[in-house]
């Protein structure tokens, strides 16, 4: 029987939204919206995020398609299978696993910053220097607490992680209405100036637009635990990335209409210390920290959630070691690849501020690789298997398909030696050191179940109901 069976159905419409919403939503708006608008320009940056939502949906065209036709817990890694076979599905996967896990990674020390801002944490227990950053204990202990409680509340089960997630994602969209209504009602539109700067302004901003959509893409993740009907999941992906893009584009503006350009590019913490600016009081600050925690929390809890997910599908399909892919028998979760997560989280809440660039350009490239081998998938089903059931299919197939090819290969060239963003020598460690230790388990996995037969092994991923209806 597959283990698929075993995944617990208790995601509603809200859920998969509030999921979805607060997985795009982290950290970086706060620190960044006030650098954007500095470099583009108000309306430039508004226009960056624009056209970036528009190239992230075509990408997730190609996720609405396959998501209800390919319904089970693995996203990437099911798709590529059904589409392109073993060795894909494990490049997809283990793409996908370095995408969320680095964003994960990154999240523990941005807690840390927040929660430094409403209330100092004290200098003690000096461990080490990164980046120029001074590792203390007692700073690096309170990202080891927000990982270990949100590892718990994934390994618990869906519900648990449903509730905390639609009651933190509620929080930060309150705060962010507050700051959006101060901006409009006691800002000053002269300190929105400029309105635009120059090309390479609004180019250094759209470059940074995929890493903050990343996200969406967990919903594909969660297919084997929705409870909602196959039809929706399309719109449910669309109406996320339309969302996130409004909420960007909303910032942006608030940030800008509360402080002049000073405040809200130098500040400690620049949103915060433009709402404090714009309010009057320095509590205001703390309160938009409070929604910035609650972005943290959203976004870290949905990237441990759907990293476990990516390796489950593998793990218990055979194409990792089999532990991984256990499903607790109680709360019916991934639980070891939950644990696994959750103790990478905690190890990199100990490598500082300094380090959390390479976790995210790392994550970023695993991001490009996920996106890559959906819109593979994407095109190689619509060819070798036209006849399957697709309870949406995207229309404009050829236009689409060549669009998603564009958005991919554009985002390659970003992080690619050639282009304006290239990787760094240390980034490049990161995501070689994860293939390489990754490839070395799917590789023992290979070995090690080589009597598996494909049948078996597709049964493992879709389940024996789908398998037979082929």
């Amino acid at each position: 029987m597959s283990q698929e069976t075993k995944m617990v159905k208790s995601f509603s419409t809200k859920d998969i939204l509030a999921m979805a919403f607060g997985t795009m939503i982290g950290w970086g708006w706060i620190m960044l919206s006030g650098k954007w608008a500095a470099d583009a320009g108000m309306m430039g940056a508004i226009g960056a995020y624009l056209v970036g939502s528009v190239l992230c949906i075509f990408i997730g065209l190609a996720y609405a398609e396959l998501t209800p036709a390919v319904p089970f817990t693995g996203g990437s890694v099911v798709f590529s299978y059904k589409s392109m076979g073993y060795w894909a599905a494990v490049v997809a996967g283990l793409g996908t696993g370095l995408a969320y896990l680095g964003v994960a990674a990154w999240e523990g020390p941005a807690f840390a910053t927040a929660i430094d801002y409403v209330f100092p944490i004290p200098k003690a227990g000096f461990l080490w220097t990164i980046q120029g950053f001074e590792v203390y204990a007692s700073w690096a202990m309170v990202g080891v607490v927000g990982a270990i409680f949100l590892t718990w509340l994934n390994y618990r089960g869906a519900k648990e992680f449903a509730l905390f997630q639609n009651i933190a994602t509620l929080g930060l969209i309150l705060v962010g209405i507050i700051f959006l209504g101060g901006g409009l009602a006691m800002g000053d539109m002269a300190n929105a100036a400029p309105m635009t700067t120059n090309f390479a302004g609004f180019a250094s901003v759209l470059l940074m637009v995929p890493a903050m959509f990343v996200g969406f893409d967990v919903i594909p993740q969660s297919a084997g635990e929705m409870n909602v009907p196959l039809k929706k999941i399309p719109s449910l992906l669309i109406m996320s990335i339309l969302a996130a893009a409004a909420w960007y584009i909303l910032m942006i503006l608030a940030t800008c209409l509360s402080a002049p350009i000073e405040i809200r590019v130098d500040g400690k913490i620049p949103v915060a210390d433009s709402m404090a600016y714009n309010f009057g009081g320095a509590v205001w600050g703390k309160v938009c920290i409070v929604g910035a925690i609650c972005g943290i929390v959203t976004s870290w809890n949905g990237f441990l959630y759907g990293a476990a997910r990516v390796i489950y599908s593998l793990a218990n399909a055979k194409m990792l070691p089999v532990w991984l892919g256990k499903i607790h028998p109680k709360f019916g979760t991934p639980g070891n690849a939950v644990l696994v997560c959750g103790i990478i989280s905690v190890l990199s809440c100990f490598l500082g501020k300094g380090a959390l660039v390479w976790f995210v350009d790392a994550a970023s490239f695993g991001v490009v690789i996920m996106y890559g081998m959906v819109t593979l998938s994407f095109i190689v089903l619509r060819i070798k298997q036209p006849e399957l059931h697709r309870p949406y299919k995207v229309p404009a197939f050829g236009f689409v398909a060549v669009m998603s090819v564009f958005v991919t290969l554009f985002f390659l060239y970003l992080y690619l030696p050639m282009g304006p963003a290239p990787l760094l020598p240390v980034e490049w460690v990161v995501v070689l050191g994860w293939f390489g230790v990754s490839g070395l388990l799917a590789v023992y996995a290979k070995v090690k179940y080589k009597d598996v037969t494909p049948r078996e092994r597709e049964i493992l991923m879709f389940g024996e109901d789908y398998v037979n209806q082929k």
